[in-house]
């Protein structure tokens, strides 16, 4: 593979599957010149669920992946890797490393009025105490409650994002939170801004937090900050790829990006 100029260098993105793309979406947003490489792990996906040395050899095989592709900088898309392996990541690279729990935390503290903060994501992420841990290195005084909400993922990734089902499920998790008069929420799981026209209907006049969002703002510092980034005016070039075939991410993927994906290949040789 040529070597590029570091700062032409693509940000490396990895995720469990599918909802890193919401992440992706952010960073596109706001770093429009930024070249990037996706890798979505479907063909082990879900990664909430498994234990956390299952997602530290995960996450050292991802991280590989993407090393191997020159990135000048990784973006760990997935609540769970954030949560229990971004020192395994920071160890098999040796670029700059942002995880999407910091970055939440911190908007989330800059947010709340009452210091009465919820957090939603998967089993994992919320078994692990990540945020709520990060959010008190912001604030030790914020109350933090957790909630997983499992089945946002499926919901998000079948589109239906304004099905009764969906809502009536979001009063089931989101009721708890609601009790406790929390004033800010996190998304904590990168598919559920995919459902935060129900979110947001459910927990009325409360401020959600997108980690993605939060995200790409500390990746936009990062770069600034090491003089990383990218002085083209072009484009940025978004390349995708998966552990798994990727017909079902192509399909699905375009809810999550925004647009179409274009081609996505299969990580050949690392899985």
């Amino acid at each position: 593979m040529t070597s590029k100029p570091q700062q032409a260098q693509p940000i490396g993105v990895f995720d469990s599957g599918i909802g890193g793309l919401t992440v992706v979406r952010a960073l596109v947003e706001r770093l429009p010149h930024e070249n990037l490489v996706y890798f979505g792990d479907t063909a082990r996906v879900p990664y909430g669920p498994k234990s956390p040395q299952v997602v530290r050899e995960y996450a050292a095989q991802d991280t590989d992946f993407l090393v191997s592709h020159q990135v000048k900088m990784i973006v760990v898309a997935c609540n769970t890797v954030s949560s229990v392996a971004l020192e395994v990541v920071q160890k098999h690279s040796k670029v700059p490393v942002v995880g999407v729990i910091v970055p939440g935390a911190r908007a989330a503290v800059s947010a709340t009025k009452k210091k009465r903060i919820g957090v939603i994501g998967t089993v994992g992420t919320i078994a692990s105490n990540a945020y709520a841990n990060a959010i008190r290195q912001f604030d030790a005084s914020a109350e933090v409650i957790g909630q997983a909400c499992p089945l946002f993922v499926p919901l998000a990734e079948e589109g239906w994002i304004d099905h009764k089902a969906t809502e009536m499920i979001a009063k089931e998790y989101l009721f708890p939170l609601k009790l406790q008069k929390i004033d800010t929420l996190v998304l904590g799981c990168t598919h559920y801004p995919i459902l935060e026209n129900v979110i947001r209907t459910v927990v009325d006049g409360v401020t959600l937090i997108d980690s993605g969002k939060a995200t790409a703002s500390d990746v936009e510092q990062v770069l600034e900050e090491q003089h990383l980034r990218n002085p083209s005016r072009l484009k940025g070039n978004v390349q995708f790829f998966v552990s798994d075939i990727p017909y079902r991410f192509s399909e699905i993927g375009e809810r999550f990006l925004g647009h179409t994906l274009g081609k996505v290949r299969r990580a050949e040789g690392f899985f």
